[in-house]
């Protein structure tokens, strides 16, 4: 499993803060401009004239049947890829990333053709979860929304709708393109000895960090306050004192809160099942009684049902841990600690059978790089301070005792868990080897077999559809024969 980017904030904030950017359709170059653009307004201000700059800000570049690529398109993506890029090995050309949106655009388009479609509720849910990130980094305030991005939220919210729909298109067509793809030691040797003994990429030194992880369970003491919240609010509701899509934006700690709480329709399975029951209950227009799920507890109010699927929104509100609730779950994990360090069970089982965070536990509670999936981290995967300095104090073979923190989801949700970390190796700088970096380069090998395979898919899918490229970049040969 793969490091989780919004859980642990030691993640490279310039690759999550660039991905924001291009996700909302913005990129360094335009936000730059956009700063010069001001700063010329201030100073035409002064001399009280304002001249034409004659300046084109962006152009289509490219038009694949329907779809466009904007030079603006290819500038954040090229910014994009050039941070990605896994440690040790070349950043591409810009025409190649030219060439690799041009095949997603051709995947949008064969897509239609060859009826591959995501469902509606799980790009509803996406975005609702990438809008609200953003929203959140402006403390839920729209207003600064509008002034930092010059959009509402509804036209934000459009945009990142468009960026995650295609994004789960292409990674559809790509799995279909793609299917059966494997990579054996051989492909990864001969992958290797490709590359001039010159040309091997360097590696950084590197690190091996496990956690175990324990989130307080939470007494029903503290879920009966949020039980007694909610049924306030309903009371409210119901008496015509509040509407609940206002109450929703005031209380609700769901991604959905600042919509009213509005889900959009689902169908059904597609939820949590003791909110699906709940709903579907429901007469249209009324409002559940708090019902408790995986993801907190909620009141429901069902908006239309058609079938087996159904329109609702909801308040949601997580039951906070007590002080008492986290030394529970300190005692609980300082015995495992003790019971490691016995030697009476190994670390990876013990993560596997008893963390909480499922994204490392399942890796035996190691960390990985998302590039590579290797657990050997660089200092770009560490970027937090206290995890850094935690390490810096540690020998290898070192388990810390209990620490808490605050782990953060991918919704960028946060809530108060307890963690101890595993040093369990580090790893000097040197040139890629086979031995040492196998996983890298079979990862590297991985993505020229499926280049390759992409590439001859282009070759024949580029003859059902319409391509039209500014003639700036025919120096790219995108289309010529390879």
């Amino acid at each position: 499993m793969h490091l989780k980017t919004m859980s642990l904030p030691y993640m490279n904030k310039w690759t999550k803060n660039l991905s924001l950017f291009l996700l909302l359709g913005l990129s360094m170059f335009q936000i730059v401009l956009a700063q010069d653009t001001s700063d010329a307004a201030e100073t035409d201000e002064k001399k009280q004239e304002k001249k034409p700059s004659g300046q084109v800000l962006d152009k289509i570049i490219a038009k694949v049947d329907n779809y466009i690529i904007l030079d603006s398109d290819l500038q954040k993506a090229y910014l994009e890829a050039s941070s990605q890029v896994q440690q040790g090995f070349e950043a591409p050309t810009k025409c190649q990333v030219f060439e690799s949106l041009l095949i997603n655009k051709m995947m949008m388009a064969k897509a239609e053709i060859d009826s591959v479609i995501v469902s509606d509720a799980e790009v509803i849910i996406q975005t609702d979860q990438r809008f609200n990130m953003v929203l959140q980094q402006f403390g839920g305030d729209e207003e600064m929304l509008i002034e930092n991005y010059g959009k509402t939220g509804d036209q934000l919210k459009s945009e990142i709708q468009d960026a995650v729909k295609e994004q789960l298109v292409v990674g559809k067509m790509q799995g279909v393109i793609t299917e059966g793809l494997q990579v054996s030691p051989n492909d990864v040797r001969k992958f290797y000895n490709s590359i001039p003994k010159d040309s091997l990429p360097f590696f950084s030194s590197e690190v091996v960090v496990g956690q175990i992880v324990k989130k307080p369970e939470v007494s029903q003491v503290e879920k009966d306050k949020v039980y007694n919240k909610l049924a306030e609010i309903k009371a409210k509701i119901l008496s015509g004192e509040a509407d609940f899509a206002s109450m929703a934006r005031q209380y609700s700690e769901g991604p959905s809160g600042p919509q009213g709480g509005d889900l959009g329709f689902f169908k059904r399975g597609e939820l949590a099942p003791e909110y699906e029951a709940t709903a579907f209950e429901l007469k249209q227009g009324e409002i559940s009684d708090p019902v408790e799920t995986v993801f907190g507890i909620h009141l429901i109010q069902l908006l239309e049902r058609r079938g087996n699927t159904f329109n609702s929104r909801h308040i949601l509100i997580r039951p906070t841990p007590s002080e008492d609730d986290l030394l529970k779950a300190e005692r609980e994990l300082d015995s495992l600690r003790q019971e490691i360090v016995d030697g009476n069970i190994e670390f990876a089982k013990a993560a596997k059978e008893n963390s909480d965070d499922r994204e490392t536990s399942d890796a035996g509670g190691f960390f990985t790089d998302p590039a590579s999936g290797s657990n050997r981290l660089t200092s770009r995967t560490l970027e937090d301070p206290i995890l850094f300095f935690t390490l810096d104090s540690m020998e290898i073979g070192d388990i810390t005792p209990t620490i808490r923190f605050d782990d953060v989801d991918q919704r960028g949700q946060s809530e108060p868990g307890v963690r101890i970390l595993y040093y369990k190796n580090r790893y000097p700088a040197h040139r890629a080897n086979i031995s040492d970096d196998y996983e890298k380069l079979k990862e590297a090998a991985r993505r020229k077999k499926e280049e390759e395979i992409l590439a001859n898919w282009f070759v024949l899918a580029k003859e059902e559809v319409f391509i039209d490229i500014d003639p700036a970049y025919d120096n790219c040969n995108v289309l010529a024969e390879k």
